[in-house]
């Protein structure tokens, strides 16, 4: 399935899907989304593009293994969490910067939980993936 129109369609729908996960896991604390709905549209994106291109120019594009964002992840969505305690707050109890950020909304642990879910998420899901097809 490496045909002329899906390798240049994919061209232009990787960058694309990549910045409609980002809508997704910025809109998820506000409405549906979030950081594992957007985690995986960012690896439906990567897998879109080894099906067009291969494998290899896929991680060529990826510069690391993508299982080193399992662990960043983990500890991002870890802090999110332990952030309220030091404040007196239980344990994922969400605090709220009071100043809004102008593109993105208001900002608060729950959005730095999300990423870290993203990050996991892509992770996980890109090594199960690159794993599978190194095998073929």
């Amino acid at each position: 399935m490496k045909t002329l129109i899906f390798k240049t369609a994919s061209a232009y729908l990787l960058p694309l899907l990549l910045l409609f996960s980002v809508f997704i896991l910025l809109r998820g604390h506000y409405l549906p989304g979030g950081g594992f709905v957007g985690g995986l549209m960012a690896a439906i994106a990567f897998v879109i593009h080894s099906f067009a291109n291969g494998i290899e120019r896929t991680k060529n594009i990826v510069k690391f293994h993508p299982g080193f964002l399992m662990p960043v992840g983990l500890l991002l969505a870890l802090l999110a969490g332990a952030l309220p305690l030091l404040f007196g707050e239980t344990f994922m109890t969400g605090l709220w910067m009071k100043q809004a950020v102008p593109v993105i909304g208001s900002v608060g642990t729950a959005l730095f939980f999300d990423t870290g879910v993203y990050l996991v998420v892509i992770g996980v899901t890109l090594t199960i993936i690159f794993t599978i097809s190194e095998g073929l």
